[in-house]
């Protein structure tokens, strides 16, 4: 197969893959990798194979063909193939929940010379490394990574990356519980797809709904979260996009507990789980069985709650996330206390504060834990983190951690 019959063919797997006849998309990008002499063809058909299973939540095929794309890359000795093989490969770690290997990928991406990162691909590393930083509960390089992806995104006119990256920093206050800015930056993401996106995928739209209907569940509003994560999870079905349809299962589990309604709460984290455990998100994991586990202490099962507690647990340091540890801690604290069992509760009283230190999640003004309540946060241009009320009180120009001048304003 030459060159010129290559590129008709990936275009040919695009048309069928846009209009939602993925494996018929599949299949023809396979017997293009099958028969294709053209090098760059079959470095950009692997791309497509490489998002198209991204998309699809197989994430070790995903890795497999970034495996590949990158020994390619090396074959047509060009950094710029090479830089996008790499982003790829840290991608596909990331999705994997292999956080230290995103990180260790993303930097080899910066690092490469004579590329385009900065004009093109710099923002999407950025923001690959930052999700990467917030699955490892290091928040405040994960908000500094955050901050580079969107200048690069509005630097330029990068309206998908911004909105994407819009959709993380709502992640990242949904954690940090400054649900106002939880819900800020994903009605940005949705004011974005309203402006820009008539020529997007509507994974722009389910993805922005998704963050909104959590946004709105933390904030006590459960009809309008409920809307939300309906809307996603039309988008999600339509598409058949199984990692958005698991973290909608989870949100409505989510809504449903909130509610009190454990009946259907239980069905919904099994849901979720079946398809989380299918994909191989095990954050994901955690987070249901931190809902089961709620559950189970609103049902006075805490034995039961005990069970899928240890289990999230051993997930949770598998993936290094330090704050779903802290989390657990805290509800075994709780349990161990109200059984009487002192020594297990300090056990986990210890453990609990060692994560606090861990990620450094507390305000460098009033040394309170960040997190801890619903509270309205301030970050600064230096990325560090603080209560907006201290910040007022104190009066200070400069931040009172690193004493960069606090000029600009940060996210408000």
């Amino acid at each position: 197969m030459g060159q010129d019959q290559t590129k008709q063919q990936i275009e040919k797997g695009l048309q069928l893959y846009q209009s939602n006849q993925t494996e018929k998309a599949l299949q023809v990008w396979m017997k293009v990798l099958e028969k294709s002499s053209d090098l760059v063809g079959r470095f950009r058909v692997l791309g497509c194979l490489v998002t198209a299973h991204s998309e699809m939540g197989r994430y070790k095929e995903m890795l497999k063909f970034a495996v590949v794309q990158i020994d390619t890359a090396r074959e047509l000795e060009d950094a710029n193939f090479l830089l996008e093989s790499y982003l790829n490969l840290a991608r596909s770690n990331e999705k994997l929940c292999e956080f230290h290997k995103t990180i260790s990928y993303c930097k080899t991406c910066l690092g490469l010379p004579g590329t385009r990162a900065g004009a093109q691909l710099g923002g999407q590393v950025s923001l690959s490394m930052g999700n990467a930083f917030l699955g490892l509960s290091l928040f405040q390089k994960a908000l500094e990574s955050f901050e580079k992806a969107l200048r690069y995104a509005h630097n330029n006119d990068d309206t998908m990356l911004e909105c994407r990256v819009c959709c993380s920093l709502g992640s990242f206050y949904a954690q940090v519980k400054d649900y106002e800015k939880a819900l800020f930056f994903p009605c940005k993401a949705a004011e974005l797809v309203s402006d820009y996106g008539k020529g997007w995928s509507l994974k722009y739209r389910a993805m922005s709904q998704y963050h909104m209907a959590v946004a709105y569940r933390l904030l006590g509003h459960l009809g309008s979260a409920m809307e939300c994560c309906e809307e996603s999870m039309k988008i999600a079905l339509q598409h058949g996009d199984r990692p958005l349809q698991a973290l909608c299962l989870l949100c409505f589990a989510d809504i449903h507990r909130s509610r009190g309604d454990l009946e259907t709460a239980f069905p919904r984290y099994d849901s979720a789980m079946s398809i989380m455990t299918e994909i191989g998100n095990r954050l994901g994991q955690v987070q249901v069985l931190l809902g089961v586990a709620k559950c189970w202490v609103a049902r006075k099962a805490p034995d039961k709650a005990l069970d899928a507690i240890e289990r999230a647990q051993d997930l949770a340091e598998e993936v290094g996330n330090k704050l779903s540890q802290l989390k657990l801690h805290c509800l075994s604290e709780s349990i161990y206390r109200s059984k009487g069992l002192q020594r297990e509760l300090r056990a986990h009283v210890v453990r609990f504060h060692e994560c606090v230190e861990e990620t450094e999640l507390y305000c460098g003004l009033c040394g309170e834990s960040i997190g801890e309540r619903n509270s309205r946060l301030q970050a600064l241009p230096c990325s560090h983190i603080f209560h907006l009320r201290c910040l007022q009180n104190n009066g200070t120009r400069s931040c009172p951690n690193c004493r960069r001048s606090s000029m600009k304003p940060g996210f408000v």
